[in-house]
């Protein structure tokens, strides 16, 4: 995932998007999390794990494809603030408002 037109993802890019996250993959991270919940082996949750991935990946891409001035601007702002939200709101609201996640 680490090419020019996705960001990595820092502790600062999962925290601006972990809103999307949570609604966008909820059910794989679900998944991932009952199967780990049924399996003391983590070579058996391999696949689900790999598709909580997978769904992260996909929605980072969209969100950059979308609103790269808005989430940079949030992400950024989140890094230089050590990840305190209440100091981001701004840049918040603007990204949550450009960006409209697809069904």
């Amino acid at each position: 995932m680490a090419d020019a037109d996705v960001p990595l993802p820092t502790s600062a890019v999962l925290t601006a998007v972990s809103k999307q996250v949570g609604i966008r993959c909820s059910k794989v991270n679900q998944a991932y999390m009952q199967c780990k919940a049924e399996h003391s082996n983590p070579a058996d949750c391999l696949g689900p794990g790999n598709e909580v991935t997978g769904c992260l990946v996909d929605l980072l891409k969209e969100v950059h494809a979308q609103t790269p001035a808005e989430f940079k601007k949030y992400y950024e702002c989140l890094d230089y603030n050590s990840n305190k939200l209440h100091k981001c709101r701004t840049e918040q609201k603007a990204f949550e408002a450009a960006f409209k996640p697809k069904a």
